[in-house]
């Protein structure tokens, strides 16, 4: 086991996989427990009656949205539930009085869908500028670009759907908030997976990536002190989703949330270690970035169907990855990507296996 300790007992925690699991970046493996907590809430519902049923667990609710709460910054009145990020970021601009055709800054890796939310109501998007090659934000250019002009709002992807880079979101926030802008943040690829209390005005994210929470529960949270004025009402929201997600997020905090951050940014390092310089592929990430999300750029030539079947190819193998197109960071090139997210469990021989697979891939 290439995490020792840590990972034996986040394995232990669940059901053995068929293959090897590199993709928590789509939706991480629930443990036991959590799976447990669903299929006994679901349970109750038949034999109780919803309603009742979810006024039997308030307890176990309460405890689980102060627990997300505490993940994320903010308290548990400023959380409310929706079915994904993408529908908690529906719900927030629905909602918001922002003025006609409103301005919006965003990072170099802003997810496709989020952007055409944009579109599809008239924003005016404008891409912040870049620190280095990898498409960090340069804040100290940040800065600068705030005392001459501000957007109605800036909107950072704290991680991406198509590259492991960890935006300056604190600092980013820092910075705007002195002068006035606030800052949404999507954390769908960071909750769980790094530090994630950041002082955004708004942030969203879901239950089903690193936080190894069920499918079909997100998140959205407004701070009540919050620059953006938005109120995003509850909805009817899927019961057993946010008691398998109270269950996840305190298995995590239980291991204590730090020590799982440092673990998933040091499988990070070794995943781009094991797998730069195979064959004709690229590592986009610097080695030390501190996320476990691994994109290695495809060999010359390649297009979306070469990459699709290559990730059929490895899942014959029973290698579980992502191709990742273009459409999920266009700002950041028409390239594709190769996907590698492993968790905790990762075993180094699935590394290997997978660097074996792909090595003559592309001649």
């Amino acid at each position: 086991m290439y995490c020792s300790e840590l990972g034996d007992q986040w394995h232990a925690a669940r059901v053995e996989p068929s293959l090897a699991h590199l993709d928590a970046a789509s939706a991480g493996r629930s443990s036991r427990a959590v799976i447990a907590t669903i299929t006994r809430h679901l349970e109750r519902e038949a034999e109780r009656g919803s309603y009742v049923a979810a006024a039997d667990e308030e307890d176990a609710l309460v405890a689980g949205r102060r627990a997300l709460a505490s993940l994320i910054g903010h308290t548990p009145e400023e959380l409310s539930f929706r079915d994904s990020a993408r529908t908690s970021l529906r719900a927030l601009l629905n909602s918001w009085a922002l003025p006609m055709s409103p301005t919006v800054w965003v990072a170099k890796n802003e997810f496709g869908p989020n952007l055409a939310e944009f579109e599809r109501r008239d924003f005016a998007v404008r891409v912040l500028p870049e620190a280095d090659v990898y498409g960090h934000v340069d804040v100290d250019s940040l800065e600068n670009m705030l005392q001459f002009e501000q957007p109605d709002f800036i909107h950072v992807c704290h991680i991406g759907s198509a590259s492991g880079v960890v935006q300056p979101v604190a600092q980013i926030v820092e910075v705007a908030h002195s002068v006035g802008v606030p800052v949404v943040v999507d954390m769908a690829q960071s909750v769980g997976h790094v530090p994630t209390v950041t002082g955004a005005d708004v942030v969203y994210g879901t239950s089903r990536k690193w936080l190894t929470g069920p499918r079909g529960v997100g998140f959205v949270a407004v701070r009540s002190d919050s620059l953006a004025k938005v109120e995003v009402e509850s909805s009817d929201s899927f019961i057993a989703g946010q008691l398998g997600l109270g269950t996840a997020v305190t298995e995590l905090l239980e291991i204590g949330q730090q020590k799982v951050f440092r673990e998933l940014a040091a499988i990070g390092k070794a995943t781009r270690e094991r797998l730069r310089g195979v064959g004709s592929w690229e590592v986009v990430e610097a080695n030390d970035e501190p996320s476990a999300l691994v994109t290695l750029a495809t060999p010359p030539g390649w297009g979306v169907a070469d990459l699709e079947a290559a990730r059929a190819k490895l899942l014959e193998t029973g290698i579980l990855v992502t191709a990742a197109d273009s459409w999920r960071a266009p700002l950041a090139g028409d390239q594709p990507h190769l996907r590698v997210s492993p968790h905790l469990d990762v075993r180094s021989e699935q590394l290997d296996a997978l660097a074996t697979t792909i090595r003559t891939m592309g001649y």
